[in-house]
């Protein structure tokens, strides 16, 4: 009954903060607001037995990730993205969209096919240890997921760096 209601709170609560996160103005309340999302998902990892997960989601995410969020937006000028206007006269077309993404979620859950069982057992995962037993599925059944993941970050670093340098000039 516990369990059930930290995970209730602590879904409500990232579901409202990711929505918060994305119709602040201020980007430094966005991110700000972001950082609270992460520490949420990382509720949700321990209460799915996943401390590994969790403790990466803190130290990778609410560390690393959001202290480079937050010198960019230092280094950035972000008074003038405040005084223009935050939602354009299209903003329907989003609410469409949103509704179309919902409708295929929707639609994927009811005509979901459970997929193949894992000879991961509890009782295996535990002789292991959680973090043994993801290292060694992630290298071995997922490693071409894996690399494709590792190369869609580099394109991603890559074009953020075309884009920083076009602004400079």
């Amino acid at each position: 009954m516990i369990e059930k209601a930290f995970f209730l709170y602590f879904a409500f609560a990232a579901v409202a903060v990711s929505i918060i996160t994305v119709t602040r103005r201020n980007v430094m309340h966005a991110v700000l607001c972001m950082l609270l999302l992460f520490f949420h998902l990382a509720g949700l990892y321990l209460l799915l037995n996943a401390e590994f997960l969790a403790a990466v989601q803190i130290i990778i995410y609410a560390g690393a990730i959001m202290v480079l969020f937050l010198f960019v937006i230092m280094l950035l000028n972000l008074r003038e993205d405040v005084k223009k206007v935050q939602y354009g006269r299209l903003w329907f077309v989003g609410v469409i969209v949103v509704c179309g993404i919902l409708l295929a979620m929707a639609g994927a859950y009811v005509f979901m096919v459970p997929g193949q069982r894992s000879d991961w057992t509890i009782g295996r995962i535990v002789a292991e240890t959680h973090t043994a037993a993801i290292g060694q599925v992630l290298y071995t059944r997922y490693m071409f997921p894996f690399e494709v993941v590792s190369l869609i970050l580099l394109v991603a670093v890559i074009g953020a760096i075309v884009l920083a340098k076009r602004q400079l000039k």
